[in-house]
């Protein structure tokens, strides 16, 4: 800017006039983070050994990384507020910017259900009953008025793998032949009649149904879906195992050596329709599991 310049002369008339030359220049520590490594040549070599895909890698903290893994960017502004300015390196854990992400998607990234490891539920009464088969969900709770959608309820459900035990343990509140389970939203009761299985394994579960009344209200209420789309869910974990993979003293091979070999694991889940109508980066919290973004 012109300003910019006619300041820029003056300095330079000062200097001249002084007969001294004096560059300006400011030096910030390295903020580091634990179970990862933020030199650019590190980086490289994780990319050179196809560690990670390539500097946007979700398990990476580039910005270009945290973007495409669904970090609003004022939440990365929350956390440089809070960590503030320093000349010495310092170095944090990640649940720290975390909390700030959590913060802000708590607010703006809306619920919708979502199964991970699914299995197969068949109501058997599900023509006897008197109930809504379009279920209006609020996309948030806690605020209604931030607008909804629409899941429909079939004669056939999926539920999480793990929501079902055939012989649970003490303390077990979900599904199991002789514990009755709640469906989230739909004021539904489902009861196992019948397990039906393959090779010794759980394929496929036939319930009844029935209204919740107070009499017969569930200990707990499960996650479900029908009439799903699939979709592709990754899952990441922390990329190296040891906190500081730079520590020679720790990791005696290199920090190559401490790769988690569990960093990122693909699963092919189910969701509900209103997945299918998001955009590229868009944020949501699949309920009971955490946030996610496309």
């Amino acid at each position: 800017t012109k300003e910019f310049q006619s300041r820029r002369s003056a300095y330079y008339w000062l200097c001249n006039s002084l007969d001294v030359y004096c560059p300006v220049q400011w030096e910030y520590g390295r903020l580091n983070m634990n179970y990862t490594v933020v030199s650019k040549r590190k980086i490289q070599k994780l990319i050179e050994n196809k560690i990670v895909r390539d500097w946007d890698d979700p398990r990476l903290f580039t910005l270009t990384a945290l973007r495409r893994r669904g970090f609003p960017p004022e939440a990365i502004n929350n956390f440089c507020a809070r960590m503030g300015v320093t000349g010495a390196q310092a170095i944090v854990d990640p649940q720290m910017l975390e909390s700030e992400v959590r913060n802000v998607l708590n607010e703006t990234a809306p619920r919708t259900m979502v199964v991970l490891e699914p299995l197969k539920v068949r109501i058997l009464n599900y023509s006897e009953l008197s109930w809504s088969r379009d279920i209006q969900v609020a996309n948030f709770p806690n605020a209604p008025q931030k607008g909804h959608h629409i899941i429909h309820l079939d004669d056939v459900i999926y539920i999480e793998r793990n929501d079902y035990k055939d012989k649970p343990d003490e303390g077990y509140r979900r599904l199991s032949p002789k514990q009755n389970v709640g469906l989230r939203y739909a004021g539904v009761i489902i009861k196992v009649s019948k397990e039906i299985t393959k090779d010794g394994n759980i394929i496929e579960l036939e319930v009844t149904a029935e209204l919740v009344r107070p009499e017969n209200r569930p200990k707990a209420f499960i996650h479900w879906v029908s009439d799903p789309t699939q979709i592709e869910i990754r899952l990441y974990e922390r990329l190296f195992m040891h906190k500081n993979p730079e520590d020679a003293t720790v990791v005696k091979d290199g920090y190559l050596s401490d790769i988690n070999p569990n960093s990122l694991a693909v699963v092919q889940g189910l969701s509900d329709k209103s997945l299918k109508v998001s955009t590229n980066f868009q944020c949501f919290q699949f309920e009971r599991i955490g946030f996610f973004a496309v």
